[in-house]
């Protein structure tokens, strides 16, 4: 398991943060189009604070707990959405905490959406449009079906491709999914991590999931 981050500095994360931005430029994207998400899962709740200085909005937790916990500590100061793997039994306590949650993919998971959300509750469905046997994420081919089934308003599609060793080798998947999402006329597409996000921004992200990028000393 990794280390819990701590020692952030505001300053550092401000400068990572216009680098990023600055990169999303020059990818010949307009950095207002691409939402930086800071992704918080080994952040310490009381490490936060240096992110919302450092002028970070929106920022995603993996854990249901840790969503709990880090919301109660500091309301009202971020726009929380829910980047994990979403377990079925843990949707009544992350719907009503978060913009979007950004990991639907299981039918399990709608039923509860037909429980506990309601017409405010923003979802992602996340596809698999690697095939990775190791990733989460329905099927392309599901997708028509699954977003028909959805209880709650679908505003868009996120992946996870496999970790690649050159960013360009997950091009075709950020593509397919861009694809995907225009042909289902949906906006949102949350896609490229700290590893890949130049090359997701070029395909058409509009949420980019970063960590590490932000964190450390430099990008």
């Amino acid at each position: 398991m990794a280390e819990l981050i701590s020692g952030l500095r505001a300053e550092t994360i401000a400068a990572n943060l216009e680098r990023v931005r600055d990169r999303i430029a020059d990818a010949g994207r307009d950095p207002s189009d691409v939402e930086v998400l800071a992704a918080v899962k080994y952040v310490r709740a009381e490490e936060l604070t240096a992110l919302a200085q450092a002028g970070v909005a929106v920022v995603g937790e993996n854990r249901a707990q840790d969503l709990i916990a880090k919301t109660q500590a500091l309301p009202e100061t971020f726009t929380w959405d829910f980047i994990g793997q979403l377990q079925s039994r843990k949707v009544r306590d992350v719907v009503p905490r978060v913009r979007y949650i950004h990991s639907v993919a299981s039918d399990s998971a709608l039923r509860q959406l037909e429980r506990h959300g309601d017409e405010t509750t923003r979802v992602l469905i996340e596809v698999n449009v690697a095939g990775d046997a190791g990733k989460s994420g329905i099927a392309p081919a599901e997708l028509p079906g699954f977003i028909e089934r959805c209880p709650v308003t679908v505003v868009g599609l996120m992946t996870m491709p496999p970790l690649a060793r050159d960013p360009e080798d997950n091009r075709p998947h950020f593509a397919a999914l861009r694809e995907l999402a225009d042909r289902h006329g949906l906006d949102e597409l949350s896609m490229g991590t700290s590893q890949d996000y130049e090359v997701a921004v070029r395909e058409g992200a509009t949420i980019v999931r970063l960590g590490t990028i932000l964190y450390s000393g430099a990008p």
